[in-house]
């Protein structure tokens, strides 16, 4: 019988990673690498790597962005997402068709970080960006591919109106992302948190300020094949 994996002494006194969420949920652990040292993430990464773990690295910086593609050479780097995706190449899509909506340009990184995500967790995803609010005939141009979505994730700052604008517009839930875009009196995503939590239309979830990820990954899992009818 083979010798039960164990982490190196050197790991315990700062990470254990569920190793086997993905066996127990269904999707694979994320690694938030914002708050790490350059070599706390390059130290994560070999563990990954040892174990062959699908694994997102996200909020990744600059300077740990060369010792992730070190130990993980295979993998890819988007900088605008701030995100490291291990194996880089995604798995092949099954499930519902996620779509995500950017109110601005401003919204794109994170917007970016949620599609990703959905892509890597193996949706197919759509992205539609500049739809905001101030010109809804833009929103509306593009009303057949947001009508076909199993699930939306829509991202926007300032006033954060554009979630109750789509979600009274479709039939699939609708993932509210505020970002901290805007100017003074948006309190740094606050505002635009507020109005979301504040839709009249039904139908809406809202996540954390900024939180592409959270967004991308609910999106993943209502659009997830168990969902398909007959």
């Amino acid at each position: 019988m083979p010798e039960r994996w164990a982490p190196p002494p050197a790991l315990a006194d700062f990470v254990e990673l569920d190793h086997d969420r993905a066996q127990r949920r269904g999707f694979p652990e994320a690694v938030l690498c914002e708050s790490k040292s350059v070599e706390q993430v390059r130290v994560i990464a070999a563990q990954v790597r040892g174990r062959a773990a699908r694994t997102l690295f996200t909020r990744v910086t600059d300077a740990q962005v060369g010792v992730l593609l070190a130990e993980l050479p295979d993998a890819v780097h988007d900088a605008d997402a701030r995100l490291v995706a291990w194996p880089g190449e995604p798995p092949e899509p099954t499930g519902g068709l996620v779509v995500v909506l950017a109110a601005g340009t401003s919204d794109l990184p994170v917007a970016r970080e949620a599609a990703l995500t959905a892509r890597h967790l193996g949706r197919p995803v759509e992205t539609v960006v500049d739809v905001g609010v101030a010109g809804l005939h833009r929103v509306l141009g593009h009303l057949d591919l947001v009508r076909s979505a199993r699930a939306l994730v829509v991202v926007a700052g300032m006033d954060g109106a554009l979630p109750g604008v789509v979600a009274g517009l479709v039939e699939a839930p609708v993932v509210a992302v505020p970002t901290s875009v805007g100017y003074g009196a948006a309190f740094e995503g606050l505002a635009p948190l507020l109005t979301m939590l504040n839709a009249c239309a039904p139908g809406v979830a809202v996540v954390n300020i900024d939180n592409g990820y959270g967004a991308g990954h609910l999106a993943a899992q209502i659009a997830a094949p168990w969902g398909d009818a007959g």
